[in-house]
C-alpha cells in the first residue's frame, strides 16, 4: 500500500528532527484521545540528545513547521505536551484512500513481502480412528487463519496435517476388529464405527489383560509391513481422512499435505544418526536421549528402553525432511500450550546441530476450549465432537434467522454459514494463549463482537449496495465526505494492511477481530447520524463509494478469518 499519510508526516518531520526516516516513521502514533487529532509524534525519546524537557522539544519542533502547514495529507498540527498532533484533510485522505481500495478491490493489503518464500505450518493433526473432536478446534481454525493471512502477505504457505496414524493404539484397533467387528459396522458413519471398537477394547481389557498383549503383537505385526495388518489400518486411515475432509471443508481450513507419524517410520534413524555424529545423544537409564539440562530443558527422551521411538523423534525427522523438502521461510507449529517443552527442546537441538534456521521455527501455542464441564477422554467415550458442534450450531442460527428474516433463500445453508462463522469467531476472537469458556449464547449473538455480528454488517452493506442499484465509480466529489463519522471510517480503513502486518507478527488472529469489530461499530456511528441514500445524488455516489470500500475491506477480513461474507442475512 502506498503509505501517503506516514510519508508526509515524515517528510514534513525529517526537516526539524535530525534523526533517519526510518526513526520517525517507527515513533508515530495514534493519540490517546481522538479530539487530539489523527496521528501524534512523541518527543520523549528525543530530550537525551537534545537535553531538553520533552515539551519544549515539541514547541520547538513545531515552530519549524508550522510555516509549512497545510502539508500533503496534513491540514494542521499542534502541540499537547510532549507531543505534535496532526490533523488529516478529509478530502485529501478520501480521495487518495478510497481510491486505492475501490481500484485494487480485495487486493487491497496485499504485500509482496513474502514474495518467493516458503511458510510451513503444521496444524490440525487429530489422530486417525477417531472421530475430529474439539480438542482439535483451536489448532484447525487458528492454523488455517495464518495459512490465508500470510498468503494475503505473498508468502507461498505449505499447510501440513501430521496425522496421529502411528502407535499402539492401532494394536488395540486391530484386535477390537478382528474380535468385535464385522464389514457391516462401516457401511454407516464409519468413524464413529471405530470410535465403538476402541471404547469396547478399554472395556473388554477390564476383564482379559491378555487383549493389551495381544494389541502389542498387533501392532508389532503393522511395524513389520504384516500385509493383513497394513491393509486393516490403511483402511482406518481411508475412513479417517474422508470425514476429516469434509470437516475441513466446513471450517474452510486449507491442508496441502497429510503425512503422519508413520511416513517418518524410514526417516528417523537418519536424524538419529545426524544427532549421535555430533556428539549430542547419551545412553541413559537405557534409554537414548539429548541432554539439555543445562539450558533449563531436562532430558528430550528420542528412544526408550525397548527401542520404541518417541514424539520428539519423529518431529526431529519430520522438520529436517520439511526443511530439505521446502526450506521454508518459517516453520509454524500451531499446536496447544501443553507442549511448549516439547518445542523447546526440538528446537534447541536443532540449533546444536548448528542449524541457524532454529531461529525461523516457531510454536504457536493456544489454551483450551471448554464447552461447559465435558471432558474429552475417548477411552471413557466422554466427548465433545465437533461434528456435533456444527449441527448445533446451525440448528440454533436456524432458529434465530427463521425468527428474524424467514424468507431468506437457502435457509439450511446460511444457517450453516452463521453457526459455523459463530463457533470459528468464537475461537480467534479470545488471544489464543488464553483458555475459552465456550457459550452458544455468546456466539450467536447477532450484537457485540461476534461472527454473526460481523457478517450482518457485511450482509447489510451488500444490501445498501442492492438498493443503490446503478454502477459504483470513483468518479466523485471528494470534498463532500468531511463528516466526522466520516473521517473515522476513513481512518479505520487506512489501518487495515497494518493490522495485517501486527497480525502476522504476533501471529495473533484476534488482531484482525478486534479491528473488524472497529471498523463495524465505526459503521454503526456513521448509520445512526446519516443516510447512505439521500436526495443529493452527488452526496450519494460519495458515500456510496465509501461502503463500497468498507465493504471490500470487512470481505476480505472476514475470508481471512474463515467466515462466510454474507450477502443477505
Amino acid at each position: 500500500m502506498n503509505d501517503f499519510i506516514v510519508d508526509d508526516i515524515t517528510a514534513l518531520l525529517k526537516s526539524a528532527v535530525d534523526i533517519s526516516e526510518d526513526e520517525i516513521r517507527k515513533n508515530l502514533e495514534l493519540p490517546k484521545v481522538k479530539e487530539h487529532g489523527d496521528f501524534a509524534f512523541p518527543t520523549f525519546f528525543l530530550a537525551k540528545t537534545r537535553r531538553m524537557a520533552p515539551p519544549k522539544i515539541a514547541q520547538e519542533v513545531y515552530s519549524q513547521i508550522e510555516d509549512r502547514l497545510p502539508f500533503g495529507c496534513i491540514e494542521s498540527a499542534e502541540t499537547a505536551g510532549a507531543y505534535i498532533n496532526f490533523r488529516l484533510s478529509s478530502q485529501v485522505l478520501s480521495e487518495k484512500l478510497l481510491s486505492e481500495i475501490y481500484t485494487r478491490g480485495e487486493d487491497f493489503g496485499f504485500s509482496d513481502e513474502g514474495k518467493g518464500r516458503n511458510i510451513t505450518i503444521d496444524l490440525s493433526s487429530p489422530n486417525i480412528a477417531k472421530p475430529f473432536h474439539v480438542g482439535h478446534l483451536r489448532s484447525t481454525v487458528v492454523g488455517s487463519c495464518l495459512y490465508r493471512l500470510y498468503e494475503k502477505l505473498g508468502y507461498n504457505c505449505i499447510g501440513i496435517n501430521h496425522l496421529g496414524d502411528w502407535g499402539t493404539q492401532f494394536g488395540k484397533l486391530i484386535v477390537a476388529f478382528k474380535k468385535f467387528g464385522t464389514e457391516k459396522i462401516f457401511e454407516k458413519e464409519p468413524i464413529y464405527a471405530l470410535l465403538d471398537l476402541y471404547i469396547r477394547f478399554h472395556k473388554e481389557a477390564v476383564g482379559d489383560s491378555s487383549l493389551e498383549d495381544q494389541a502389542r503383537e498387533e501392532f508389532k505385526k503393522l511395524e513389520r509391513g504384516d500385509p493383513e495388518a497394513t491393509e486393516i489400518w490403511k483402511r482406518f486411515y481411508e475412513y479417517s481422512l474422508e470425514e476429516y475432509k469434509r470437516i475441513y471443508s466446513i471450517l474452510n481450513a486449507t491442508i496441502d499435505e497429510y503425512t503422519g507419524e508413520s511416513f517418518y517410520n524410514d526417516k528417523m534413524d537418519d536424524a538419529l544418526a545426524l544427532l549421535e555424529e555430533k556428539g549430542l545423544t547419551e545412553i541413559s537409564r537405557d534409554a537414548l536421549i539429548v541432554d539439555l539440562e543445562e539450558y533449563g530443558l531436562g532430558a528430550a527422551l528420542l528412544k526408550k528402553s525397548d527401542e520404541a521411538t518417541l514424539y520428539l523423534t519423529r518431529d526431529l525427522a519430520a522438520i529436517l525432511y520439511r526443511k530439505k523438502s521446502y526450506d521454508f521461510a518459517k516453520m509454524l507449529y500451531v499446536v496447544g500450550s501443553a507442549q511448549a517443552l516439547h518445542f523447546k527442546q526440538l528446537f534447541k537441538i536443532i540449533e546444536l546441530l548448528g542449524f541457524e534456521w532454529y531461529k525461523d521455527c516457531h510454536h504457536i501455542e493456544f489454551g483450551w476450549i471448554k464447552f461447559g464441564k465435558e471432558m474429552m477422554s475417548t477411552r471413557e467415550g466422554n466427548i465433545v465432537f465437533l461434528n456435533d458442534v456444527i449441527n448445533r450450531a446451525g440448528e440454533l442460527a436456524k432458529e434465530i434467522i427463521i425468527e428474524k428474516n424467514p424468507d431468506i433463500d437457502d435457509i439450511d445453508q446460511a444457517a450453516l454459514h452463521i453457526g459455523v462463522g459463530a463457533v470459528i469467531y468464537a475461537d480467534l476472537a479470545v488471544r489464543r494463549n488464553h483458555d475459552i469458556n465456550f457459550s452458544w449464547e455468546d456466539a450467536l449473538n447477532f450484537d457485540g463482537n461476534t461472527g454473526p455480528y460481523l457478517q450482518y454488517t457485511h450482509a447489510r452493506l451488500a444490501s445498501l449496495e442492492r438498493k443503490f442499484g446503478k454502477e459504483i465509480t470513483a468518479d466523485i466529489d471528494f470534498a463532500l465526505l468531511k463528516e466526522p463519522e466520516e473521517k473515522q471510517l476513513m481512518l479505520t480503513l487506512y489501518r487495515f494492511p497494518q493490522k495485517l502486518g501486527q497480525a502476522a507478527d504476533e501471529y495473533e488472529p484476534a488482531v484482525i477481530c478486534s479491528y473488524l469489530y472497529e471498523l463495524s461499530q465505526n459503521l454503526n456511528s456513521f448509520y445512526q447520524k446519516h443516510r447512505v441514500i439521500t436526495d443529493d445524488t452527488e452526496l450519494t455516489n460519495a458515500r456510496i463509494l465509501l461502503m463500497r470500500c468498507v465493504r471490500i475491506v470487512m470481505k476480505e477480513g472476514l475470508k481471512i478469518l474463515g467466515l462466510e461474507p454474507m450477502e443477505r442475512m
